[in-house]
């Protein structure tokens, strides 16, 4: 297949005037959606924009190769423009500003490898200087088309004054699409004009590709990692000296990163294929390491929770399609009615699913900062967060520590068995006990002290003083109570803060002392108003705020905050904390003040969606309700509208 079958004459425009990046990548986008190639040019655009974010896609000779993959793209295809002087704009590997050559490219989330590959030639094809020249000068859109139908893809680099030496690499990017090819190239042609053979390994948005084998890894100097998410398969390097960039650092200067690989490299990947993680990971600060080490527990907790939810949500909406509200309720268990059991029991499956949230968050967050060695530990910090053990040593009363807790134990068990597993030397003989026994078990005692003498009994204190606090507050006028249940049920989502507040409020309901309003009210509106923010962000701000692996768990927040389940607002709450509580409560303390001061009561413990029907004055109910969700959600748009201009936060 020829560069030309994935676009067409009407996509090729030359010697435009166009003056920003912002202008070139409508037209492009609205040139796409005309031609058919994408369904919303709005979403193809988000898209696009969300990998600008990510890093540079301006290159040398004045290239810039945006790109896009969406479910919105109907098949595989790119525009370009040739512009008539040079935009100042557009962030560039070599840090100019300045592109005057556009190639956008649009991938369908779906696109097999074979399309992908012919696309990322393009990447290769620009590259080549004289092919970019022939490219400037081209008379006609036609012209334009057959230079780049010419360029034949190089399939080895000529090495000159071999010396005999060769390097492997493994490159790789978020989108997998540009950078993961170009980077390769960049190293192929530097090691082939030093005269060292380059074998590289592209991990990109099609799986790997050109695996590297046993015999060029065994006869290689080493092994250069120039990739932004981590290497898949790197134990295949133990005994390999290493140095780890990111992918962008070869289309600089890929003759330096060589010369660093033979003469002054990171470490070496020791014998375990667990020790010298040869992620970028530790090239990152502190700051950084926690960042992506949280990013990566809230990814790979969220399955957790859409599937925990989703089982929930089929028993109790089947169940209330039957005329039953309080389907947990065990006397369900044992019902005449076989549907209302499995409706019951699909409720505690979806519970129980939920339980895992925690050691999965805490497991991979550790994981992303300490490899392997800290799995283990971060998922039995991650079920001492929830609870687990108080279940498990017959302690009913005792007070899981939630989502802090899991964010404090992954850490810790992240940072403790990377620590170790750095420091610790033994004879090669004895290597292999190091990832399977010392490191786990000397983490795994560290996170039961860590555990038993602080995080308990903090957080244990924390939840008894906020029982205390609610209890001494019991008799106060109507709205402080209010104001006191709400912010403590929006605090957590769910965890023993949450709970506490619920207990405590469920008690003086069934009493008649006060009703259960503000309670219902802080589980629903937060869960409902972030997942709203993911919806409404690019219409009150005209770009997303969210990436697209927060829209996807907005989504399910805002189905599962219907359903009065908050646990799906947690990821937001786990990856900016202060931000997203504070909203949370001031968000639930508004609407709740503002329905019960219009006179709302609701005396059942049933905030979800078909509680409504019992609920004495529902207008004004579903008054405080959209009050409170529509700040939610206009606070977190503008809040990371905010942070995402003054570049406190990314798209990441």
């Amino acid at each position: 297949m020829q560069l030309s079958s994935v676009t067409k004459e009407s996509l090729i425009l030359l010697d435009k005037n166009w003056q920003t990046r912002g202008e070139i990548i409508t037209a492009l986008c609205q040139r796409l959606f005309d031609e058919g190639v994408v369904s919303s040019k709005e979403d193809f655009s988000e898209a696009v924009w969300a990998r600008e974010a990510l890093s540079e896609t301006g290159f040398e000779q004045g290239i810039a190769i945006p790109h896009g993959k969406s479910s919105t793209v109907k098949r595989p295809a790119f525009a370009a423009v040739r512009l008539t002087q040079p935009v100042d704009d557009w962030p560039t590997m070599e840090s100019e500003d300045s592109v005057s050559m556009v190639f956008l490219l649009a991938v369908p989330n779906d696109d097999d490898e074979g399309h992908l590959r012919l696309l990322s030639s393009l990447s290769l094809a620009l590259m080549d200087e004289q092919n970019v020249a022939a490219l400037r000068t081209a008379p006609t859109v036609s012209a334009f088309l057959a230079q780049l139908d010419a360029t034949e893809p190089t399939a080895e680099k000529k090495i000159v004054n071999d010396s005999g030496k060769s390097i492997v690499v493994i490159t790789s990017c978020s989108a997998g699409i540009a950078h993961t090819y170009m980077a390769a190239e960049a190293l192929e042609k530097a090691g082939a004009a030093k005269g060292i053979r380059v074998y590289s390994e592209k991990q990109g948005a099609s799986g790997t590709e050109d695996p590297l084998t046993a015999e060029q890894i065994e006869q290689s100097q080493g092994v250069i990692f120039a990739a932004t998410l981590p290497p898949k398969g790197r134990e295949r390097f133990a005994g390999k000296p290493f140095i780890s960039t990111s992918v962008s650092e070869p289309l600089k200067d890929a003759a330096a990163l060589i010369e660093r690989m033979l003469h002054q490299p990171d470490g070496i990947v020791e014998r375990s294929g667990e020790s010298a993680s040869p992620s970028p990971q530790r090239a990152l600060s502190f700051g950084a390491r926690l960042y992506q080490g949280v990013s990566s527990g809230i990814s790979y907790m969220i399955p957790v929770i859409v599937a925990a939810g989703l089982m929930i949500g089929i028993g109790q909406l089947s169940a209330s399609i039957m005329g039953v509200t309080a389907i947990g309720d065990t006397r369900y268990a044992t019902d005449a009615n076989s549907l209302l059991q499995i409706c019951h029991y699909l409720t505690l499956y979806g519970s129980m699913i939920m339980k895992f949230m925690y050691p999965v968050f805490a497991a991979y967050m550790a994981y992303s900062i300490a490899d392997r060695p800290g799995l283990v530990p971060g998922f039995i910090g991650g079920a001492f967060a929830g609870g687990l053990h108080f279940t498990l040593w017959a302690q009913p009363g005792g007070i899981p520590s939630g989502f802090l807790g899991a964010l404090l134990l992954g850490m810790v068990a992240g940072l403790l068995a990377d620590f170790l597993n750095r420091h610790i030397h033994l004879h090669k003989h004895l290597q292999a006990m190091k990832p399977m026994l010392i490191v786990p078990g000397l983490t795994v005692l560290a996170i039961f002290f860590f555990n038993f003498y602080f995080v308990d009994p903090v957080f244990g204190g924390i939840n008894h003083f906020f029982q205390q606090f609610i209890l001494d507050h019991g008799r106060s006028s109507a709205l402080t109570l209010a104001v006191i249940i709400t912010s403590l049920t929006a605090f957590d989502l769910g965890g023993p803060v949450n709970k506490s507040a619920g207990a405590i409020a469920i008690g003086l309901a069934a009493d008649h002392i006060f009703p259960l309003t503000a309670r219902v009210l802080g589980i629903v509106i937060p869960p409902i108003g972030i997942g709203l923010a993911t919806v409404i962000d690019r219409f009150v701000v005209r770009q997303r705020v969210f990436d697209e692996n927060q829209r996807v768990t907005g989504t399910t927040s805002l189905i599962l905050g219907f359903l009065a389940i908050g646990e799906g607002a947690i990821p937001f709450m786990l990856k900016n904390p202060v931000i997203t509580i504070s909203i949370n409560i001031l968000g639930a303390i508004i609407g709740s003040l503002i329905a019960i001061s219009m006179g709302s009561v609701q005396w059942f413990p049933l905030p979800a969606i078909w509680g409504w029907p019992l609920v004495q004055n529902l207008p004004a109910y579903l008054a405080g309700m959209t009050t409170g969700v529509l700040f939610v959600a206009f606070a977190n748009v503008f809040v990371r509208f905010y942070l995402l201009r003054s570049g406190r936060i990314t798209l990441n």
